[in-house]
C-alpha cells in the first residue's frame, strides 16, 4: 500500500476496481482545510482520462507493472499487431492505448507496460524520438523571411508537423515524440 505522498507521473494503482495510470498530478496545500492531490489519471482498460482529486494520505493499492520491447508490425483498422523479438509471441493493441501512435512506423521497437501479476498488456510508449523520413512538403523558397519560418510536411507514418523551410522531400528528420516537434535533420 503506498499514499499520495507516492505518488509520481507513470504510477499504476488500482482505483474503482481498474487499473489506472498517473498522467500528471499536483499537491496542494490550501490556507485552510486539509491538503489535497488533484490528479490527471488514464484508465488502462478503456483508455478514458479522469480528473480526480485524492484527499492527501489517502491509501492506494499500487500494481506491479514491468516494461518489455516489442516491435511493432502492422495496423489493422484500430488494431496494432506487437511481436516481441524475444519469443516471437505476438499481442494486439488498440490504437487509443498506444501513446503517440502517429509516429510509429513498420519496425519500430515500442516498450509495452504490462501487469505483471496478470501478464495482461496495459499500454505502449513510443521511443521518445524518432527518425522519419519526409515523404511531402512544399518547397521552401530561398530569402522569404528573416525569422526562423517553418512550413507543414508529412512523415512516412502519416504525422503532419512543422519543420524549417531548408527541409525537402526525401529528408529523414529527428522527431520529439512528447511535443510533436522537429529536431534535427539527419544526414
Amino acid at each position: 500500500m503506498a499514499t499520495t505522498a507516492d505518488f509520481r507521473n507513470g504510477l499504476c494503482f488500482n482505483h474503482n476496481g481498474d487499473p489506472w495510470k498517473i498522467e500528471s498530478f499536483l499537491h496542494v496545500k490550501p490556507g485552510k482545510g486539509p491538503a489535497f492531490v488533484r490528479t490527471k489519471i488514464r484508465n488502462l482498460t478503456t483508455g478514458r482520462l479522469l480528473e480526480n482529486t485524492f484527499t492527501s494520505g489517502v491509501k492506494i493499492d499500487v500494481i506491479r507493472v514491468e516494461n518489455r520491447k516489442y516491435q511493432f508490425l502492422y495496423a489493422e483498422g484500430n488494431d496494432y499487431h506487437l511481436m516481441n523479438n524475444d519469443d516471437y509471441e505476438q499481442i494486439m493493441m488498440q490504437k487509443d492505448f498506444i501513446d503517440n501512435v502517429q509516429f510509429l512506423k513498420e519496425g519500430a521497437t515500442v516498450e509495452v507496460l504490462f501487469h505483471a501479476d496478470e501478464g495482461m498488456p496495459l499500454s505502449a510508449q513510443v521511443p521518445s524520438h524518432v527518425v522519419l523520413e519526409i515523404t511531402f512538403t512544399e518547397p521552401g523558397v530561398k530569402g522569404n523571411t528573416a525569422t526562423n519560418a517553418t512550413k507543414p510536411a508529412t512523415t512516412e507514418s502519416g504525422a503532419t508537423i512543422n519543420v524549417p523551410l531548408f527541409i525537402n522531400e526525401g529528408d529523414n528528420i529527428k522527431i520529439d515524440t512528447e511535443k510533436g516537434t522537429y529536431l534535427e535533420r539527419i544526414k
